[in-house]
């Protein structure tokens, strides 16, 4: 075993620096294959099972969620309102199930289904909420909106994340680990759009509840983290959607693949320090000021 090198005294070039710090000169002349090994396994989800929701097209954020865990490891069950998602399970070597995750009934059932078809869920993605063409947002100003689309957006958006979060965080809590991320979205958090604005208070929601459950069980080694997309180009986007990306920062909409990449981080092992938070990607559009766009 090597003895530690004594403390040096700060010096004034940048080439000295590593002369301040005591660093393990061996270890970092032998990395290579055993370090990489070792970040690999840092990162890795063997032996975990993830439960995704939301999952059902192809072309969406959800199932390129699952679709990173699976490659990373994790035993995958994917979750969405029609058959079609057995379909996506096949394609991922996950198992499917159908549920309506508005409805508390329905969401103790797939909890016990999950259970024995794949195992107690260690990863939860709460994804389910988001759009598609076949279910669209409410797009009403305030003073045009029923209370009935009210209600029908945030049980989409913000209910289904509650209802399932309540049936697995306190099995993950026992057991002493877990992963909760969930999905909400730019819009009700760096900004608003028109018309929106049940959508918006949704998602805003959302990271409420992301960090009001996370210091629930800050101690029992679980996490509970948001990812809130910006403008992000699936098969529900629409054209204007579409059209306000490519005005974006980039130049462009981002890509579920980048989303996932985004939730995965979060559900590493290696990133066990870090809860409660929530991470925007948007290609820069809520940190870009008006008044300094390309062209103004």
């Amino acid at each position: 075993m090597n003895s530690p090198r004594p403390r040096q005294a700060p010096q004034d070039r940048d080439g000295d620096l590593a002369e301040v710090i005591d660093l393990p000169a061996n270890d970092i002349a032998d990395a290579g294959r055993p370090q990489l090994a070792r970040i690999q396994e840092l990162d890795s989800l063997a032996g975990k099972v993830a439960l995704v929701t939301g999952a059902g097209a192809t072309d969406g954020i959800g199932f390129a969620i699952a679709t990173r865990l699976r490659l990373l490891g994790a035993a995958v069950a994917v979750v969405s309102t029609t058959k079609r998602i057995h379909e996506r399970a096949g394609e991922i070597d996950a198992v499917g199930f159908v549920a309506d995750l508005t409805d508390e009934a329905e969401v103790g059932g797939l909890g016990d289904a999950v259970v024995d078809s794949v195992g107690e869920v260690d990863i939860l993605i709460n994804n389910a909420g988001l759009t598609s063409k076949s279910d669209p947002a409410v797009v009403k100003p305030v003073a045009q909106l029923s209370y009935a689309d009210w209600k029908a957006e945030i049980a989409r958006n913000l209910d289904t994340s509650f209802l399932v979060s309540r049936v697995f965080v306190q099995g993950m809590a026992e057991r002493g680990w877990g992963r909760i991320v969930n999905i909400a979205a730019a819009i009700g958090v760096v900004n608003a759009v028109p018309a929106e604005a049940a959508y918006a208070a949704a998602k805003a929601g959302v990271t409420g509840l992301t960090k009001a459950l996370a210091t629930e069980v800050v101690a029992d080694g679980v996490t509970v983290n948001a990812v809130a997309p910006g403008l992000i180009r699936t098969g529900s986007s629409t054209v204007n959607e579409l059209q306000r990306g490519l005005d974006g920062p980039l130049g462009r909409p981002g890509t579920p693949e980048e989303v996932a990449a985004a939730a995965a981080f979060f559900c590493a092992p290696s990133a066990s320090f870090v809860t409660g938070q929530t991470l925007v990607v948007d290609g820069g559009a809520g940190i870009r000021a008006l008044g300094h766009e390309p062209g103004r």
